[in-house]
């Protein structure tokens, strides 16, 4: 099956994700994933991330592209932010390298070169 063109590339800067007045990851390794015309999207590296405060879901969706994708909610201390952060596991062959890495949900974060 043939698809939209993905591009993966390492992004230049340090990136940080905001939620709820924290600041829930900060990096300058993330990976620039651009698919087809849709936005680019900032992958962050676990390492990067407050994982403390993020719990799975049991949603998940499936790209013909990139295969399964887990969930993640925020967890603040007055909020829960559901499904405000994706992960692939086991992503297909061609995106392998966001393997471990997690994207926020721009409607739910505030994701932002500093």
């Amino acid at each position: 099956m043939t698809g939209p063109k993905i591009t993966l590339t390492p992004d230049q800067g340090t990136w940080v994700v905001r939620a709820g007045g924290a600041i829930l990851a900060e990096s300058s390794n993330v990976i620039e994933l651009l698919e087809g015309d849709y936005p680019a999207v900032i992958y962050f590296p676990r390492n990067d991330i407050a994982m403390d405060f993020l719990d799975n879901t049991d949603l998940q969706t499936t790209c013909p592209y990139k295969g399964v994708a887990s969930y993640f909610s925020i967890i603040g201390k007055s909020n829960t932010i559901a499904n405000a952060a994706w992960s692939y596991e086991n992503p297909d062959k061609g995106v392998n390298r966001i393997k471990n890495m997690l994207a926020f949900d721009i409607h739910k974060t505030t994701v932002e070169m500093v």
